[in-house]
């Protein structure tokens, strides 16, 4: 909420005869910086709903109590120098402009000649000054030019009564016809010279107290001229206030009347005289020094006082049962300690820091004594009378006074560090108490408690012999000048104890953060604390009136208990009208009730605190869809938008605690548990779906019930694509493309079962084709004719060798080929074996190299098998068998990606000349195995993904110069692994 600045006026007899000439009144004040329009405020006024409107010359502001909503030419005012309102009984607020054009407030707008006709007049540029309404609720103005202009809701009529000039007097005579809309009626004279039979008064003909006298003028217009008042009726005019006979020098700017109250304002101060119309002749000034403009009663009994450059100042309707004291209006400081009201004499004692006591007398004179304060800290903690005398005894921090009323000063009776409390024994000896000593009476007579190890914090005397301690380690209990003993019977009494009370046979003990326990024959038989209602477990003090009720004084506020029923009756905090909530010190007199806070004395009738029990008024803001805004109503009905918020703004009027308020909206139409209680005045709905909804919003604020709910209807229409039948139809689509998805899928997995069975077969096929490919007849021919020439040449261990290399090869290609992958280790074993034999074959014709890279060594690769011996096949049988002297055969392998490049290069007689001398036959067994090679490179590819390739080259034809040879290329698709 924006900062309110509170001031403490002086204020004579406020709340009745038992308040003093110095008692002070809790003002607050709104300015700009609490959001209204200007400093400056003309008037003010409270509309039907319960807002407060404030004229100033920058535009209108309208308050509920926390917020200020301004309004200028922008929002629809025909100028923003509004200098007057006026409320009328339809709930619309009129705006007097200077130039003269009327507007008004209604139903969440600002209405003028350019959104409404019906406004639209020539105004001749004079400005309205006074507003009437008739019985059939028309609206009459008085201009500057003394010309009346009509308003009917249909049009706005100039001159209606004729074209000639009119004064307020002649309204006002007609009191039949038209009541006015403002209380008084600033003039510069009481005579009506169109009513010769009006009878004017010098002098009031009654009697200030006379009742008919008050309510005649309590209920007719009052007409301020200069510094006098006058009652006006059309038969009379009477005056019923001089400024000048109670001291008021100025002219009245100002005034109102608040049951029997009458408020003066002027262009210096305001003025009150409380009970007027009773015959009190008292006159409060208050707000010194300010020129008053107007001063308003709210319904609730609030009452607003406008100025001229210090905003508003606002008294709430409980501050009138209050008094108050501090550092402004006679105390030395703000913090008080004590407190005691002396029923014998009517004296109120009040006891602040530094030693300083303030006696204050019925009528409020206050005398001040500053006691001794050489030992330091010297604060007054308590003040009580005498029994069977008409002295006091006065506790400071180190000393004890006694105090006859009507003395020269209180006189030292006992010094003592660091007192803590005192208490007097039924037969009226005194027992005081320090942190660590117990004093019997003021004659030095005292026992030493350093031994109980503890600080003792109070005392309660029990009898003229016994006696409780309350220390910073329990409860003890003591009889004449023995030890005391602790009272252990309950582990709860072992904690740090502030203040005791005994109570018709019951202690009550306050503890520092375990609320009150109270015991009877040392057995707790009741425990308050804050579960049970009590303000604070924090006790500070324990005050007892002798009449059954206990104050406890905490931190938070004064809880009061019933010590015959041991209830808790009320709890009193600052809500409630305390000047502070750390309470120190309690007293009474009567139905007065005095309480010391740290920030001053309050004292009020305890047994007739105000408490405004009136639910507040809940009002919707506005409504916010998507990105748009709108004026609230009954019924909002939209469009649904797609991810858009909805939220309703709201607020209550309550100008008594305004941040108090809580509230609670309801949007499941569950009256019972659908509530959802807030603090904030904002109800979001992400993502609201089209429907219907009912939103139900009520209020409650300090110590009231819940308002009646504000009922919202809310009604989000579907897009078309929301509707029923376009679900309908999304669903059937969508069911329809599933079952067209499922299809594709069903089919998809049949066709690449289909598929991978074709592959497989072909896989087979092919695989079986290049064994019998590699098992070639011509080499196993030629192998067992080498085995013949062997034997017959006597080489038969050379033969033997041959056959089992032979018989190794011949095992090593059966197993390959039924493998999918092998390792490149295995494969070039293969490969060695199967090139030995045939340089056996060809009688070491040729020499053979495996170059393999670095990289390669670095993994273990795996290939498909029997890709590379088909290749090295053609490369020995025709291109280096059919060479005339010793060949070569490299075979180089390298790593490309997630490729095995391997490379044949063999310098025989060439590609191109080996296809020109073979055989038809042999032609075809080689374009038979070469297509093999191809095509399960291809099956390969469809499985993993990896392209191979297969690439002959002539090198005498293919740019190596005069090189004869072949060299063949292959990528085959691997594994790799670390």
């Amino acid at each position: 909420m924006q900062a309110i600045r509170y001031i403490i006026l002086l204020l004579a007899c406020l709340a009745g005869p038992l308040m003093g000439s110095a008692q002070g009144l809790v003002i607050r004040n709104y300015n700009v910086k609490d959001g209204l329009a200007n400093a400056t405020v003309y008037s003010a006024v409270q509309d039907l709903e319960g807002f407060i409107w404030f004229a100033t010359p920058t535009g209108v502001s309208k308050f509920d109590g926390k917020r200020f909503r301004n309004y200028t030419k922008k929002d629809g005012l025909t100028d923003n120098d509004v200098v007057k309102l006026a409320a009328d009984s339809r709930g619309r607020i009129w705006f007097f402009t200077s130039n003269g054009k009327l507007s008004f407030f209604q139903n969440h707008a600002v209405h003028n000649e350019d959104t409404d006709s019906t406004l639209s007049y020539n105004s001749r540029s004079h400005y309205v000054q006074y507003a009437f309404e008739d019985r059939a609720r028309t609206i009459w103005f008085l201009n500057s030019a003394g010309r009346i202009i009509q308003y009917n809701g249909r049009k706005t009529v100039y001159d209606k009564l004729g074209a000639s000039s009119m004064d307020v007097m002649s309204i006002l005579s007609k009191d039949s016809v038209f009541h006015p809309l403002q209380r008084y009626f600033n003039l510069g004279g009481v005579k009506d010279s169109n009513n010769v039979q009006q009878k004017i008064f010098i002098a009031p003909p009654f009697s200030l107290g006379n009742q008919r006298f008050a309510e005649r003028i309590q209920n007719n217009p009052v007409i301020i001229t200069g510094n006098t008042l006058y009652s006006y009726t059309p038969q009379d005019i009477m005056p019923f206030f001089s400024g000048s006979e109670w001291g008021i020098r100025e002219e009245i700017s100002s005034m109102s009347i608040d049951g029997d109250n009458l408020w003066i304002g002027t262009p210096r101060a305001l003025y009150l005289i409380r009970d007027f119309f009773k015959g009190e002749r008292k006159l409060s000034k208050l707000l010194n020094n300010h020129f008053i403009t107007s001063i308003l009663h709210d319904r609730d009994g609030n009452t607003w006082i406008t100025t001229f450059g210090d905003g508003v100042y606002h008294i709430p309707f409980k501050h009138f049962y209050f008094a108050y004291l501090d550092n402004t209006n006679g105390l030395y400081s703000h913090s008080v300690y004590s407190v005691f009201k002396d029923k014998r004499n009517g004296l109120l004692y009040i006891g602040e820091n530094a030693g300083m006591l303030n006696v204050m007398t019925p009528d409020g004179n206050i005398r001040r004594f500053e006691l001794d304060s050489t030992g330091g800290r010297n604060s007054v903690l308590g003040i009580m009378a005498q029994p069977g005398s008409n002295e006091l005894v006065i506790a400071t921090d180190n000393i004890v006074f006694n105090y006859a009323p009507g003395g020269s000063a209180p006189k030292p009776a006992l010094r003592m560090r660091n007192i803590k409390d005192m208490d007097f024994t039924p037969d009226g000896k005194l027992r005081v108490v320090s942190r660590n000593r117990l004093a019997f009476g003021t004659d030095g007579r005292s026992l030493d408690l350093s031994p109980l190890e503890t600080q003792v914090n109070s005392i309660a005397s029990v009898s003229d012999s016994s006696y409780y301690l309350g220390t910073s380690s329990g409860l003890f209990f003591g009889r004449n000048t023995a030890f005391p003993v602790p009272v252990q019977d309950d582990p709860r009494l072992s904690q740090s104890i502030k203040d005791l009370q005994w109570i018709n046979g019951y202690l009550w003990v306050g503890t520092s953060d375990q609320g009150i326990f109270v015991l009877k024959d040392n057995e707790v038989v009741r425990h308050f604390r804050t579960s049970d209602h009590l303000v604070s477990d924090i006790c500070q003090q324990l005050y007892y009136d002798g009449n059954g009720r206990l104050y406890v004084a905490t931190n938070k506020g004064l809880s009061i208990i019933d010590t015959r029923t041991r209830t808790l009756l009320r709890n009193l905090t600052s809500n409630d009208g305390l000047m502070s909530d750390d309470i120190r010190g309690i007293s009474h007199a009567g139905d007065t009730l005095y309480v010391a806070t740290s920030n001053g004395l309050c004292y009020f009738s305890r047994d007739h605190i105000p408490v405004d029990t009136v639910p507040p008024t809940v009002y919707l803001n506005s409504i916010r869809y998507g990105d748009s805004a709108w004026i609230p109503g009954p019924y909002f009905q939209h469009l649904y938008e797609w991810s858009s918020t909805f939220e309703v703004e709201f607020g209550a009027i309550a100008y008594d605690l305004p941040d108090l308020v809580e509230y609670q909206y309801n949007f499941s139409n569950d009256t019972a548990s659908g509530w959802v209680t807030t603090m904030s005045n904002i109800v979001p709905y992400p993502k609201l779906q089209p429907g219907d909804y009912t939103l139900l919003i009520r209020a409650r604020k300090y110590k009231s019930g819940w308002s009646k709910p504000v009922v919202l209807r809310i009604s989000i229409l579907p897009r078309w694509y929301q509707e029923w039948w376009a679900r309908g139809v999304l669903v059937l689509l969508g069911i329809m493309a599933i079952l067209l998805v499922l299809r594709y899928i069903v089919a998809r997995i049949k066709g690449g079962e289909r598929r991978k069975t074709e592959y497989n077969r072909r896989i087979a096929e092919l695989e079986a084709k290049a064994l019998t490919n590699q098992m070639n007849p011509h080499f196993i021919f030629n192998s067992l004719n080498s085995v013949q020439h062997l034997i017959l040449e006597k080489e038969e261990k050379q033969a033997l060798n041959f056959l089992a290399d032979f018989a190794t090869l011949m095992r090593q290609m059966l197993n390959n080929s039924r493998k999918s992958y092998i390792s490149l280790e295995d494969e070039i074993a293969f490969l060695t074996r199967y090139i030995e034999l045939e340089k056996i074959r060809f009688a070491n014709s040729f020499e053979y190299k495996f170059d393999m890279s670095q990289e390669l060594k670095e993994y273990t690769i795996y290939i498909p098998p029997m890709l590379i011996q088909p290749i090295l096949e053609n490369a020995i049988k025709h291109g280096l068998a059919p060479k005339n002297g010793s060949g070569h055969l490299l075979v180089r392998l390298e790593l490309q990606g997630d490729l095995l490049y391997c490379a044949v290069d063999d310098d025989g007689i060439g590609w191109e000349h080996a296809n020109s001398i073979k055989t038809g036959k042999l032609t075809k067994h080689e374009s038979t195995a070469l297509s093999v090679i191809r095509e399960r490179l291809q099956i390969i590819k469809s499985f993993n993904g990896s392209v191979g390739k297969l690439e002959i080259i002539d090198k005498f034809n293919s740019g190596f110069g005069n090189k004869a040879g072949t060299l063949v290329e292959i990528l085959i698709p691997i594994v790799k692994m670390l």
